[in-house]
């Protein structure tokens, strides 16, 4: 009976710690994705997964218009946003 329950609690053991090393991070990663596209607005200069920067042009419900270069616009996927870069006028007033 001994042997079973130091088995059990092993097994209960590295399951804890498979959830606290690997599934847990990850859901936190996730969430702060998704708080970073919800708050998305227009005019945020942003990088997408491809790596490419651009600047938000319109918001739809689950797209982005993104304009790339002068009179280019694409059209991507909310979730394709890597992340948001900072504005360049608050860069330059840091400095």
């Amino acid at each position: 009976m001994n042997q079973q329950v130091v088995s059990l609690l092993y097994i209960v053991a590295l399951f804890a710690l498979l959830y606290f090393l690997l599934i847990r991070p990850q859901q936190q990663r996730q969430k702060k994705h998704m708080e970073m596209i919800r708050n998305l607005k227009v005019n945020d200069p942003i990088v997408t997964i491809g790596g490419i920067y651009g600047t938000i042009v319109k918001i739809k419900d689950d797209t982005l218009v993104v304009r790339v270069a002068d009179n280019v616009r694409i059209e991507i996927l909310k979730n394709a946003v890597a992340q948001v870069r900072p504005r360049e006028e608050e860069e330059e007033k840091e400095k």
